[in-house]
């Protein structure tokens, strides 16, 4: 399990897109989780980020191809738990992860066009409407 420095000093975040993203949020896990960002090659978690549940019970962004500017597939064992609600930076990955609401898909911080299907089929609760 990775482990979060809860000591770090305050560290701005460009927020720009957050609110576009994420127009309605209705719901999400209580609590919010610290994100598993092993291997996550970016300094920041832009809000709208696919969340994914492995299949030990982790938390963790959806993984990136290898040039880390598209989704790759969601691993074995894995689910779609939720979206992003924040952008965070990895060093404090402290996630708000909506489960219902509305996302502006054309908004979020990478093309969901080869997995919002199956997106759409786990969590049934999110609205997908673009401005």
């Amino acid at each position: 399990m990775a482990t979060a420095n809860l000591t770090n000093p305050a560290t701005e975040v460009i927020t720009g897109n957050d609110s576009i993203v994420m127009p309605n949020y209705l719901e999400g896990i209580r609590g919010g989780r610290t994100l598993d960002v092993t291997g996550y090659p970016h300094p920041v978690i832009h809000a709208g980020h696919v969340i994914i549940k492995d299949s030990a019970g982790e938390y963790k962004p959806m993984p990136l191809n290898e040039a880390g500017d598209e989704y790759s597939t969601l691993p074995d064992g894995a689910s779609y738990a939720g979206y992003l609600v924040a952008s965070v930076l990895t060093e404090r990955p402290f996630a708000g992860i909506m489960v219902r609401g509305t996302i502006n898909p054309k908004a979020t911080p990478f093309k969901m066009d080869t997995i919002l299907a199956a997106v759409k089929a786990d969590l049934p609760l999110i609205d997908y409407m673009e401005d």
